[in-house]
């Protein structure tokens, strides 16, 4: 049985000279940890982290119809992003199933539009070909990018000095979900206010043959301020402590947006049609009318974790299940993520508990997010 070789970012071996624990993750040889994950999450809740996030999927959309295109292909108005300017968005099947999560940032102009759009890693090549078949008719161009990009971010309460500190670029005027060009300890690099953890923070996309080099910077600037080298296993508990879905967890092709509580990203009031829109449209009044589950977040009263595929449990009755759980670094106890009967889904809701190999365990349903920062 011939398995593929597992793809390495450019700081592949930095990251074992750091002694990180590797894991595969959607085929890249990605750093899990370095020492322990709960001191790795609590530096970017109150000092900062760096993380190396170069398997996400890079592709870019150029080309006089890429807005258009884009505003087919997607559920979003990508049409109304301003140069400068990300958004979150998703693609979506016909069914109206999510295909996977996106961020889009819209690049300074040239001669037409240019965007780039971030993918899962697990989905980059599912998203590809998507786009790549949507494509058709348009006067855009579909390019698979994922290899000339490096993405490291720096996430955290003292991200903005540490960056700050590299670079003359105008951080102070980079609003959340902006992204501008600029160079950072000599490299140049695109410069984004986006991340996936709930603290301020930034992502930067620079060429692989850099990446090295930006990281070392990095972390010499932040020495003095607590910076820690970040593994994909505090990303997860930052994510989730922040309520923000994960494909392959709270997000799948078995879901619309508007099963996921995250209606809010199709916009059937922009121009044209789009992929998915009669079906999201049937699926945004069942939402309102007849809710079939709404995600909820759940704290643990014991200290028994929860594990996706768990089933919630109320009277005796199954009545949703855990797509992500872990212990909460910043609570301190155990909480998770479900999808349970819209009965069940008010926070405070008595008697929910989660079937623990075969004992149910007290949680407390509460609205998500977990943890919010104090702006």
């Amino acid at each position: 049985m011939s398995s593929t070789p597992l793809r390495h970012t450019a700081l592949d071996a930095l990251h074992r000279s750091l002694g990180a624990t590797m894991t595969d993750f959607a085929g890249w040889d990605m750093p899990l940890r370095y020492g322990s994950e709960r001191d790795e999450h609590n530096a970017v809740r109150t000092k900062a982290g760096l993380f190396d996030l170069s398997h996400m999927g890079e592709i870019t959309v150029t080309g006089p119809e890429a807005a258009s295109f884009l505003n087919f292909a997607l559920v979003g108005n990508i049409a109304s992003v301003g140069v400068g300017r990300a958004r979150y968005t998703m693609i979506c099947r016909a069914d109206g199933g999510i295909l996977d999560d996106l961020i889009v940032y819209r690049l300074a102009e040239t001669e037409a539009p240019e965007y780039l759009v971030v993918a899962n890693a697990s989905n980059a090549q599912v998203v590809l070909d998507a786009l790549t078949e949507r494509a058709a008719g348009f006067d855009a161009e579909v390019r698979d990018d994922r290899d000339h990009y490096a993405l490291i971010a720096v996430q955290g309460p003292e991200s903005p000095g540490i960056l700050a500190s590299l670079t003359d670029a105008d951080l102070d005027g980079l609003k959340y979900y902006a992204g501008l060009p600029g160079t950072v300890a000599g490299v140049p690099a695109l410069i984004a206010r986006t991340g996936y953890t709930g603290e301020d923070g930034f992502e930067l996309f620079v060429k692989p043959e850099h990446a090295v080099e930006l990281w070392q910077a990095l972390t010499k600037a932040g020495e003095g301020v607590g910076l820690v080298p970040c593994g994909l296993s505090c990303r997860d508990t930052l994510r989730l402590e922040a309520g923000m879905p994960l494909y392959g967890h709270e997000l799948s092709t078995g879901l619309t947006p508007f099963d996921a509580g995250l209606g809010r990203v199709v916009k059937f009031e922009k121009e044209g049609d789009f992929v998915g829109r009669a079906a999201l449209a049937e699926a945004a009044e069942r939402a309102e009318s007849n809710p079939p589950r709404v995600l909820v977040g759940l704290v643990a009263e014991g200290r028994r974790v929860p594990r996706a595929g768990y089933a919630v449990v109320a009277g005796g009755e199954v009545i949703g299940e855990v797509t992500s759980g872990a212990p909460s670094p910043t609570l301190g106890k155990p909480i998770a993520m479900a999808y349970v009967d819209a009965a069940h889904a008010a926070p405070g809701t008595p008697g929910v508990g989660v079937d623990i190999r075969g004992s149910h365990e007290p949680y407390e349903v509460v609205a998500l997010p977990f943890y919010k920062r104090q702006k």
